[in-house]
């Protein structure tokens, strides 16, 4: 099969790639963007605001105090991608319409990961001073510009130029968000080789934007100029030289005379590609210092390949542009999360503080443990800080919180910001917030536990996802893990998901094949069960297999405070041995209650799981149990009975019993709002429910809603989580005292430490 002679891949996959891509592009619409409103356009009134005579009073304001252009206007959160098409990727001067499917993707970007708003422009203009002029008259349209794709020398001045005349931050990306990206992977690289900036020799190919900000960089970071060789396709950049000259490239001129990159490579400790394919070999590579540091940066074909470094240099330190190698040094870990700190502040301008702050906050995330969220996004692959992971994933949701937050306070303590933020940490809770959906409505629960430390049993310990909320616990919280399992196990999971944590040193092991309490936890669970068909061969069996009961047990014993177990099998199945060990004292499973977050606010559903066809009475202690929890994350509940029949119009066996449960808690006189029976249309949508029973005692939409099966309530709660992008917190077993919660599968390693923060507080904060 021919191969592609630019990235070696075989001509026919390389064609099934290319009508993907166009396919991407022109289906189900063209192109990548669109614009929607974001306040309501329904009647006369809001056109009359949106539009004239309102907009009048927005205009006045700005007119008055142009600072509030932020409060009236999407402009604070505006950004423009502005090109000339002249150095588009590899493809070179395609001209700014060609250009525009990148620029559009740039915007995509911005939303995606930082939720800016942004809009492609793409300007035909050669001649970079006008280039600037029109740039610079765009300023009261946008919060910032990002520059993009324009070719070198020109976008020296127009970045120059629009900084000086500009009150925005301007940021060109391929110049500063490359080298802020190299900049954090290099960090991190001299870390794991144990060498410093200040004492390494750079060899760097490329004298275009990009190299040239990238060395800028270095010298920043501690790198000194006279340690700097650059070459270009003429060779090395020496004093006295004129071809193919530039200021920029003059500024890192070694020596009088000639010389090529295979006579200036010998003791480099770091090679910084950003040329063309096959610029440097394997032979120059083995002139490096020991334990080399290579970044192949060109994009696709590298000036390298990591296989052809290693094959001279096993211990090579090796980053690339590719996403199919590991360390992608790729600006989308930069510049979405630059531009949110600078817009929330009102900066001025992105100076070099804020570009170290970036590079600081990148290099410091990829040291941190890896996020549950990452390593599901990169399923399969090691991220474990070391040669092969130095920088981040983009899809890393930490990133927005870490870097936007370093950016807006080097902004504040260089001056630079208009806004001035005065809680970081509110700032970057709500920045975790927004990719972390749990993260605002979970605050008060996390504050709860926080105030005690509880022992939490984790029923299937061996589980990556359990691993990862455990090591997040001890991050995160002062509860005590347990985990049932073996502990051989754990360790090798643990390694391979590059978690630092192990059993016996950072949380508690109870290992079915071997603990010493296993005589008193089957003693135990045989005490609790010889009148129910248990002999003591089956409570031996049971204790050696059967991690579920084992957690049951601990929590029943007083070895620990709650159990968390169902990360596989069926929920019923779990349960069992929760209510046969556990139900006691009073306690007894009432129900299982899922909150639903949702773009518009949370939505709790019960029961989801316990009782297939509830009591009446079953059905008020499922509400009363819903109405505590709602309580407990902030929520002022609102209950809908919800049944095909809506009030009283049809007699159903749904209709029937919750007319029931709706007599119950009237004369129990709760201090809550409630109403009933009526249809999940009629719970969430108040003027149907306001034309159907004018009378309702239920203001606004329904926030609990408590169905009459559990197929009907387990059927929304899936319905919310798998098509209208809910993120479930739960099952909550209610009922229990806080002493065991059963999860579904479906869970996360974040799931998991939700739920873990719910058995972390004591139950005198249920409410």
């Amino acid at each position: 099969m021919a191969e592609d002679a630019k990235d070696g891949r075989p001509d026919e996959a390389r064609q099934v790639a290319r009508h993907l891509a166009l396919d991407y592009h022109e289906f189900p619409k063209p192109g990548k963007l669109e614009i929607r409103a974001t306040k309501p356009l329904a009647n006369g009134r809001d056109l009359s605001r949106a539009y004239s005579p309102g907009v009048a009073e927005a205009c006045l304001e700005i007119k008055a105090d142009p600072a509030t252009a932020s409060r009236y206007t999407a402009r604070g959160n505006l950004v423009a991608v502005v090109s000339n098409g002249t150095a588009v990727l590899g493809l070179g001067n395609i001209g700014p319409l060609a250009a525009k499917p990148v620029m559009e993707g740039k915007a995509v970007l911005f939303k995606k990961f930082a939720n800016i708003d942004c809009f492609d422009i793409e300007l035909n203009e050669p001649d970079p001073y006008r280039l600037a002029d029109i740039v610079c008259a765009l300023e009261p349209t946008f919060g910032a510009i990002n520059l993009e794709d324009i070719k070198a020398p020109d976008c020296f001045i127009v970045e120059q130029l629009c900084r000086e005349r500009m009150n925005i931050p301007v940021f060109h990306d391929d110049q500063h968000g490359t080298a802020i990206v190299v900049g954090a992977a290099a960090t991190n690289a001299l870390h794991v080789a144990g060498k410093r900036f200040e004492d390494i020799k750079v060899v760097s190919t490329g004298g275009g934007a990009a190299g040239i900000a990238c060395l800028n960089m270095l010298l920043k970071l501690g790198v000194r100029r006279e340690n700097v060789w650059l070459c270009d396709l003429a060779g090395l950049v020496y004093h006295g030289r004129t071809e193919q000259m530039t200021e920029q490239k003059a500024a890192y001129a070694q020596g009088t005379t000639a010389a090529t990159l295979d006579e200036v490579i010998a003791g480099a400790d770091l090679f910084l590609g950003l040329s063309g394919p096959g610029v440097l070999t394997p032979e120059m590579v083995a002139k490096m210092a020991p334990r080399p540091i290579v970044f192949a940066l060109a994009n696709p074909s590298p000036e390298i390949l990591p296989d052809a470094v290693r094959e001279v240099a096993p211990e090579a330190i090796i980053a690339t542009g590719r996403s199919d190698f590991p360390n992608q040094v790729n600006n989308v870990l930069c510049f979405p999360f630059i531009f949110r700190g600078a817009l929330d502040v009102g900066a001025t301008e992105i100076n070099d503080a804020m570009q170290l702050a970036c590079i600081d906050g990148i290099a410091a995330l990829a040291r941190a443990t890896t996020s549950a969220e990452a390593a599901a996004a990169y399923h399969g692959e090691r991220l474990s800080f070391g040669a092969d992971y130095l920088i981040p994933k983009p899809f890393d949701p930490r990133l927005i919180g870490v870097v936007a937050t370093a950016v807006a306070k080097a902004a504040m303590a260089t001056g630079v910001a208009t806004r001035p933020i005065t809680d970081l940490d509110a700032y970057r809770e709500k920045l975790n917030g927004s990719v972390f959906k749990s993260a605002l409505i979970m605050r008060p629960v996390f504050e709860a536990a926080a105030q005690t430390s509880r022992r939490i049993i984790f029923a299937e310990g061996e589980d990556e996802r359990v691993l990862r909320a455990t090591n997040a616990i001890l991050e995160e919280m002062t509860d005590k893990p347990i985990l049932i399992g073996r502990p051989e196990v754990m360790i090798q999971r643990a390694e391979r998901a590059g978690l630092p944590i192990r059993p016996d040193r950072d949380f508690e092991c109870i290992n079915p094949e071997h603990d010493d309490r296993y005589r008193d936890y089957w003693s135990t669970y045989h005490e609790l069960m010889q009148r129910r068909g248990v002999t003591p061969d089956l409570a031996r069996a049971i204790m050696r297999t059967n991690s579920t009961a084992i957690g049951a047990v601990a929590v029943h014993r007083g070895d620990a405070d709650s159990l968390i177990c169902g990360t596989f099998g069926q929920y019923l199945w779990h349960l069992r041995y929760v209510r046969e060990v556990l139900a006691r004292g009073g306690l007894r499973p009432q129900g299982s209650l899922s909150l639903m977050i949702q773009e518009d606010g949370p939505l709790f559903v019960a029961d989801t799981h316990v009782n297939a066809v509830p009591t009446p009475e079953q059905v008020a202690e499922t509400v009363l149990g819903a109405v505590r929890h709602a309580r407990r994350f902030g929520v002022k509940p609102k209950v809908a009975l919800c049944s095909h029949s809506n009030f009283g119009n049809l007699d159903s066996d749904s209709g029937r019993r919750m007319r029931a449960a709706l007599e119950i808690l009237d004369n129990r006189e709760v201090e809550f709002e409630y109403e009933g029976e009526m249809s999940i249309d009629a719970a969430l949508d108040p003027e149907l429910r306001h034309r159907m029973f004018p009378n309702s005692r239920l203001e606004g939409a329904a926030n609990i809603l408590v169905f009459a099966f559990t197929d009907a309530a387990n059927a929304a709660r899936n319905i919310l989580k798998m098509k209208a992008g809910g993120l479930e917190v739960g099952p909550i077993l209610m009922g229990m005292g806080n002493k065991a919660h059963v999860v579904t599968p479906s869970i996360t390693a974040r799931g998991l430490l939700n739920m873990a923060a719910l058995a972390g507080t004591p139950v005198a904060h249920y409410g």
